[in-house]
């Protein structure tokens, strides 16, 4: 199966780093990562919180990334270098919507031994360091990407990072009564210890609990 060459990802992920670079508050990387037998170029990128819109944009707008696969928050409340921390995980896929004729799609084919520009798929992991707040917060881009209004949704309610400007912000996994405040990811809680017993019960009744079921640490 042809697949795009090493040197044509590493390239274009060379060239979105050093144009990101160019943004204000913004320094982006390329990480080398081998999966398997192949290496992959993952465009890796620092961006200070009041920058992030307009990176997210650039992102969108200027070099065609297209798809939001995950965002995770983070409370470094030990940390003397920040206090929180966002991650994004971002696709460029490189994949249009197939042409329609008369009624009927006509698919794809690609030989992505030939790719090149924007059509060369990437991975980018974006940073974004937060300081000694109570009130982490940072700019939403649901209205950009699909993908991020789940994975925003999911980040505020386990770690209590408020999105900025999204649009339908619930519990999602999290009881619905959850009382307002509580994130169970923020490291203060020790959710994992916290005399719930219910936590280790096994709904599917294999008679499992965790060696350390009962233990205070």
């Amino acid at each position: 199966m042809r697949v795009v060459s090493e040197k044509t990802q590493s390239a274009a992920a060379e060239k979105m780093a050093k144009s990101l670079s160019k943004m204000d508050g913004v320094e982006a990387s390329v990480n080398e990562r081998v999966n398997g037998t192949q290496t992959r170029y993952i465009v890796t990128v620092d961006v200070d919180v009041e920058n992030w819109r307009a990176t997210a944009e650039s992102l969108r707008n200027d070099h065609e990334v297209d798809y939001c696969s995950m965002i995770t928050g983070i409370h470094w409340p030990e940390s003397t270098e920040k206090t929180w921390e966002i991650v994004y995980h971002f696709l460029r896929t490189g994949v249009t919507d197939p042409a329609i004729e008369e009624g009927v799609v006509v698919p794809n084919i690609v030989d992505f031994s030939k790719v090149k520009g924007m059509n060369v798929p990437l991975e980018l992991q974006i940073s974004i360091i937060l300081g000694d707040t109570r009130t982490p917060s940072v700019a939403s881009v649901q209205d950009i990407w699909a993908g991020a209004d789940w994975n925003e949704k999911e980040t505020w309610d386990l770690v209590g990072i408020v999105f900025d400007g999204h649009e339908g912000m619930r519990r999602v996994l999290n009881p619905h009564e959850s009382p307002a405040g509580f994130h169970p990811l923020q490291k203060q809680h020790k959710l994992r210890y916290h005399d719930h017993e219910e936590m280790y019960d096994d709904a599917q009744g294999f008679m499992r609990k965790p060696s350390d079921v009962g233990k205070v640490k």
